[in-house]
């Protein structure tokens, strides 16, 4: 494969739009081949700059792809001991809980939203101007000339910076969006780039070449294998591959894990890292490699065609309010139904629209699903963050995945947005509803289970 390998990667490093169909959108969106030379010669000036932030705490503001890499840098670094560096809290969800225990008090606030238009930024922008109105403490990463960086020089933000705009979200971890919150909590940034531009593309290449393969073959579950302390690289690895390859009905799917999981249906990845700057040889790596898997499998993996599905139904549900009343089971009813709904070959998708900080919570669940299922494959995650990366893959993948969301049996906690006519409970409430909608129409298996505790599901 070397061979073929080498021309792939010659012409991928070349941009060759014709590696995927015709009417890919390959043409703005290949910018992340070349963004680590650029922050390598920026690396200096990014790092005196965060050294001039007097606050203790970055609160990362964003949606999607754009903020997944930086909470894998916080989660990466705090898992590898103190590093004298700022705490970086990353936000991306509207569950009222988890927005409502922000703590603004020291705080530096940095808005992610490539389009400076996305939903869910915007009303945490709101929510925390309401709370921390000094435009001293906020900066935003955003394409250029989008809405947010006019609102940041209107409102005199200590820095707007303007991304490179070829570079999609899933792909911009190591632009702006991923490197400014890393020279914010302490990283070498500098060695971040020099380990990400040491990555071999042939190596890549072949990688993305043996998960498309194998996934024509007939093992498209893609278990991603990482260490422990980088157990939190799987998050931003399994957007990266669900949104660019889950598609026209095929795709790779991809199953995060620290321990071993096998089956008939499994094409194995094994992550090796020692130590926190090699995330950036790993996310460039992966970056190479994820759009060969597109390639063997004949779509664009830059493109995202079901994402705004969902977006445009929780607008359409914002629109009527009240909420409508989905029917529900309770948590018991879980395990019988998937004991009953899925087939060889599923995977299921665990979708939590709960408060985050229960990540032992989910994967706990996971794996119980998992092993009552006899091993098959099972992916969890929180809502709504997934509606903007993975949920590509559940409604334009392949017709093998079982969706159980899990929402609140119980109240809401009432945390108003400022300007709009509805709270975060209501929001997070009409994107369940919505997500639930594009899967029914997509003729997906979803169940709709009502919990306070996921420990009631069984």
């Amino acid at each position: 494969m070397s061979g073929q390998a080498t021309s792939l990667a010659q012409r991928l490093v070349a941009r060759d739009a014709t590696l995927w169909p015709a009417g890919n959108v390959s043409g703005n969106r290949l910018g992340f081949l070349d963004v680590p030379h650029r922050m390598a010669a920026e690396a200096k000036d990014l790092v005196a700059w965060a050294a001039g932030i007097e606050q203790s705490t970055v609160i990362l503001l964003g949606m999607g792809g754009s903020s997944l890499g930086p909470a894998v840098l916080e989660a990466v670094q705090a898992a590898h001991g103190p590093s004298g560096g700022r705490r970086l809290v990353v936000c991306d969800t509207t569950d009222p809980t988890t927005v409502g225990a922000l703590d603004f008090s020291d705080a530096f606030v940095l808005v992610s939203s490539k389009s400076g238009t996305t939903l869910e930024p915007n009303v945490l922008l709101a929510h925390a101007w309401s709370a921390l109105p000094d435009p001293a403490r906020y900066a935003v990463i955003t394409d250029p000339g989008t809405p947010l960086a006019a609102l940041g020089r209107e409102r005199g933000f200590h820095r707007v910076f303007e991304n490179q705009p070829d570079i999609g979200g899933r792909y911009s971890v190591l632009s702006y969006f991923g490197i400014v919150p890393a020279a914010l909590i302490g990283y070498d940034v500098a060695g971040i780039c020099e380990r990400a531009l040491a990555a071999d593309p042939v190596e890549a290449v072949e990688l993305g070449l043996a998960m498309g393969e194998a996934a024509r073959a007939g093992q498209d579950k893609v278990t991603i294998t990482v260490p422990p302390a980088f157990s939190a690289l799987g998050l931003w690895v399994e957007q990266l591959i669900a949104e660019s390859t889950g598609k026209q009905g095929t795709g790779c799917i991809p199953v995060p894990t620290t321990e071993p999981e096998s089956g008939p249906d499994r094409h194995q990845v094994a992550l090796e890292l020692h130590e926190p700057l090699d995330l950036g040889e790993q996310f460039y790596r992966l970056e190479l490699a994820i759009p060969m898997a597109g390639h063997v499998l004949g779509i664009d993996p830059f493109d995202e065609p079901n994402v705004a599905e969902s977006k445009a139904n929780t607008n359409t549900v914002l629109g009527a309010l009240p909420l409508p009343e989905l029917d529900a089971v309770p948590g018991a009813d879980v395990f019988g139904w998937l004991s009953e709904t899925v087939r060889p070959g599923d995977y299921v998708s665990l979708q939590a629209y709960v408060p985050f900080g229960q990540d032992a919570a989910l994967e706990a669940l996971r794996r119980r699903v998992r092993d009552h299922l006899a091993g098959a494959a099972v992916t969890a995650g929180y809502g709504p963050r997934f509606l903007h990366s993975t949920g590509q893959l559940h409604k334009g993948g392949p017709n093998s995945v079982v969706a159980v969301q899990l929402v609140r049996r119980s109240a809401q906690p009432e945390l108003p947005i400022p300007g709009e006519p509805y709270d975060f409970g209501t929001l997070i409430g009409a994107q369940s509803i919505g997500d639930h909608q594009s899967l029914l129409a997509h003729g997906r298996r979803v169940l709709r289970v009502a919990v306070d505790d996921l420990g009631e599901v069984s």
